[in-house]
């Protein structure tokens, strides 16, 4: 007997027990590449704004695919478990999907659909696949910050029946298409995790069946335990010990404080956020769930960034929060632009960390990536500026900043941290709408100075060509007036600006008007620098000058004449 319910000790049983928790990974990782092979959606396809997992009947996750950002496995992480809640593993069959876009009981917001099916051997259930995934459009506001409370947002789609024994429930696609402005791309989105579902089911039944397993239990029990052990060992290793941090936001009509206590002891660690600032009255705050995926997201990167991520390693992570504060935002508040304050928690407990294992945490990085939705008038049903020859669109871009610079290393440039997700190539964009990027490249000088230097963020230009105005929503556009901190010595990164070619900035998180024959200018953030400036090789403030990461000027100003050197 070989499988995970043979007797324990044998080396070769160790072995079949490696084997089978990497088999786990490999039929993730191809649920979530099925995603990325049939989903409409740009920020899907391109970005890989999306997650897989496998979860026990418990609904505890098992394994995660390699593809996704933390914002979805994380949450998914927990979302399971309020399936079954109101649809218990008793009463699910073959051909059943299940969906939710609740943000509090799903990933964050109204746009992210976290859909579960079982999979089924006998006719009977023996595990559950999860997957989620961004669509551009669930009506409302849009994606805006401008919402008072989530009703105004869209669509909440509370735990349905997506498929019935392999019937799709066409009332609630007719619904849900009903509200959107893009009803293709999101059936096509939505249909897309039905199919990748699908796909991890029959490779997991296959697997089960090459190894003679008629249940997956103890194999789950066996990767989350040695998980949740491998983790504790790693968190002994932090002093024991309480730590605090603070840091300021932009907020949208007032700053946002982030305060983190954290506590570490042999068996845990806990960040408490008491003290953060009050929920915000537009669409900016995180619900609990997202707090959570991202906070543990942080510490794991530090504490143990080796141990698989699931239901056992994040059990050994606990966040606190006050409800009714902006990282525990309670129904209905607006959250459509959630990761403006929850990707920014990995360096609160980054904050922590640096006085618990001093020398050894990265600089703050820009966090929330900058999403560029795009639109005209004509996507809204007419309005100022939109004749009637013009193209009606509704698209979505990104624009990354800086990652913070790291001991011993310079931060990365223009790179998603910590959400992960890629560029949407601007030609995708421009295939999809009549917009043109004049200008997407590195923005010199923008990366914080120090011994290392933060990574810069990028420059993104971008106008019309119809002579017809077009809207962008600047909800996640952040670190404005609070750039990225150095650390030990280090200096800030630049902070982020937005205007219009023609002169005006933009201030708040609105959305703007970018008039016809004018264009839209986004700055992205660079990472805070580690370590004194002045302790920088001039070998090194050479080679940026050279590669065009700093300018004369800026070499001079930051690290000394002689290390410019003229």
């Amino acid at each position: 007997m070989t499988g995970p319910d043979a007797p324990a000790g044998a080396p070769i049983d160790a072995i079949h027990r490696q084997v089978m928790w990497d088999r786990l990974i490999a039929v993730v990782e191809e649920q979530a590449q099925t995603i990325l092979r049939t989903a409409f959606g740009s920020v899907v396809r391109e970005a890989g704004d999306l997650s897989a997992g496998v979860y026990d009947l418990a609904g505890r996750m098992i394994a995660q695919a390699v593809t996704g950002t933390p914002g979805h496995v994380n949450t998914m992480a927990r979302a399971v478990e309020h399936f079954l809640v109101r649809f218990p593993v008793e009463t699910m069959g073959p051909g059943d999907v299940f969906v939710t876009n609740d943000p509090w009981l799903g990933t964050g917001h109204l746009f992210d659909f976290v859909v579960v099916s079982p999979a089924c051997l006998d006719g009977r259930p023996v595990a559950l696949l999860a997957s989620t995934c961004h669509v551009i459009d669930v009506g409302g506001r849009g994606f805006s910050a401008e919402a008072r409370s989530v009703h105004e947002e869209g669509v909440l789609i509370p735990h349905m029946k997506l498929r019935d024994g392999g019937a799709l429930n066409d009332d609630l696609l007719t619904i849900l298409l009903a509200n959107t402005r893009n009803p293709v791309e999101v059936r096509g989105d939505l249909l897309s995790l039905v199919s990748c579902n699908d796909t991890g089911a029959e490779r997991l039944r296959a697997m089960m069946s090459e190894f003679g397993l008629a249940s997956i239990e103890a194999l789950a029990d066996h990767v989350i335990e040695r998980s949740r052990d491998a983790m504790r060992k790693a968190v002994r290793k932090v002093p024991n010990g309480r730590y605090r941090t603070e840091m300021e936001l932009d907020g949208y009509d007032e700053p946002v404080f982030i305060r983190a206590r954290m506590t570490v002891s042999d068996e845990e660690i806990v960040i408490d956020y008491g003290g953060t600032s009050r929920a915000s009255a537009y669409g900016i705050n995180s619900p609990l769930c997202y707090t959570e995926a991202y906070t543990c997201f942080g510490l794991k990167c530090i504490v143990a960034p080796e141990v698989p991520n699931n239901h056992g390693s994040l059990s050994v992570f606990r966040t606190v929060a006050e409800p009714g504060s902006a990282v525990h935002p309670v129904h209905p508040s607006p959250v459509t632009a959630r990761h403006v304050i929850g990707q920014m928690l990995p360096d609160a407990a980054f904050g922590c960390l640096a006085k618990a294992l001093p020398g050894r945490i990265p600089a703050e990085s820009a966090g929330s990536i900058w999403v560029l939705p795009f639109g005209n008038g004509r996507a809204e049903g007419g309005g100022a500026g939109s004749g009637g020859d013009a193209t009606r669109f509704n698209v979505m871009n990104v624009g990354m900043g800086g990652i913070g610079a790291r001991p011993g290393k310079d931060g990365l440039a223009v790179t998603a941290f910590p959400s992960g997700v890629g560029a949407i190539p601007v030609e995708v964009t421009e295939s999809e709408s009549p917009l043109v990027f004049w200008r997407k490249e590195f923005l010199p000088d923008s990366g914080g100075p120090g011994a290392f230097r933060g990574g810069l963020g990028q420059v993104i230009e971008v106008g019309s060509t119809e002579e017809h105005s077009f809207t962008v929503s600047a909800a996640t556009f952040d670190r404005m007036r609070n750039p990225p901190r150095g650390r030990d010595g280090g200096r800030p990164g630049r902070n982020g600006a937005a205007r219009l070619a023609s002169g005006p900035r933009f201030t708040d998180k609105a959305v703007h008007t970018i008039p016809p024959g004018d264009r839209l200018i986004v700055e992205l953030p660079g990472g805070g620098g580690l370590g004194d400036p002045r302790q920088r090789s001039a070998e090194l403030v050479r080679a940026d000058l050279e590669a065009g990461y700093v300018t004369r000027e800026g070499a001079k100003r930051d690290y000394g004449h002689e290390r410019g050197g003229e």
